[in-house]
């Protein structure tokens, strides 16, 4: 049977387990959004700087997230990772980088948290696939990856490769009730979604830097001249013309080694079905008008 919320998923805590710099961002969060929050944390000092930051960034993260619930929730910090798990609904890791760290807290984590819970890992770059080994439950587990909220609100959902998918389902349809905007990863990706595009866009920039093509202060100006403007990739590629873009991928191919042949693969299948973008009335819209 596929997995569901608990009825009293709003009278039960979310956890973070890790409080550094992300953890109480995430933790601010759902505070803002009326749940209460524990934060567990190896270390006293960043538990009471963590439980401090959501405290003094409760009423601004409300604000930049629209955030309106009956009561603020409560937060509190524990030194005691049993403690600090039981009851929650879910519970979400913020610890190390470390694939051995994070190997161990998942195991800990599926042995200590309620039948029910959701375990969440934050990792900006290692799939939960990799951290399941000591894990008895893999089913509710699965990457949640959180960017900088609350201003960079999206988070991203990838499964570890045996999740119930209704637990993805649940949290697609819960998560929004915090300002969040949820992003489904609909395979494993190293780098999930927005990451693998920031990656390839820094070592541009890096590239145009280095080969001195231009300083990092024009670099800038640019990038904020178009995004000012907020037309995202595909929507712009489409104004262009998917044939135009084709044509420049194939020049890029023509002069520089380790272009990958995907993307041309990609627009060739949708030129050859007519869809040029805006000139055409489709490309990668649709468009009436």
């Amino acid at each position: 049977m596929p997995y569901t919320l608990p009825a009293d998923v709003d009278e039960r805590p979310v956890v973070i387990d890790g409080a550094g710099t992300l953890g109480r961002r995430i933790a601010a969060v759902y505070a803002g959004g009326g749940s209460d929050v524990r934060i567990f944390d190896l270390a006293a000092q960043q538990r009471e700087a963590a439980r401090d930051y959501v405290e003094e960034h409760a009423a601004e993260t409300q604000q930049t997230l629209g955030l309106h619930p009956a009561r603020r929730g409560r937060v509190e910090i524990c030194d005691d990772p049993q403690e600090a798990v039981a009851g929650a609904w879910m519970v979400i890791e913020a610890v190390p980088e470390r694939i051995d760290i994070k190997t161990e807290v998942f195991g800990d984590l599926d042995r200590m948290a309620e039948p029910d819970a959701i375990l969440c890992s934050n990792s900006s770059s290692i799939p939960t696939s990799q951290m399941i080994v000591k894990v008895e439950h893999p089913e509710r587990v699965l990457n949640t990856h959180y960017q900088q909220p609350p201003e960079l609100n999206s988070v991203e959902l990838m499964s570890c490769g045996e999740t119930d998918e209704g637990v993805i389902d649940a949290l697609i349809e819960k998560i929004p009730q915090y300002g969040l905007v949820p992003f489904r990863v609909r395979r494993e990706s190293d780098g999930f979604i927005f990451n693998r595009i920031w990656a390839a866009i820094k070592r541009e920039c890096l590239m145009v830097v280095e080969e001195g093509v231009a300083p990092p202060e024009d670099v800038d100006a640019m990038w904020q001249i178009f995004t000012r403007a907020g037309i995202p990739p595909f929507r712009l590629m489409d104004r262009v013309g998917l044939d135009v873009v084709l044509a420049i991928e194939e020049h890029y191919a023509a002069v520089r080694d380790g272009i990958p042949e995907g993307p041309r693969k990609l627009l060739h299948e949708y030129i050859d079905q007519g869809r040029l973008g805006v000139k055409s009335g489709r490309g990668f819209y649709e468009y009436t008008d």
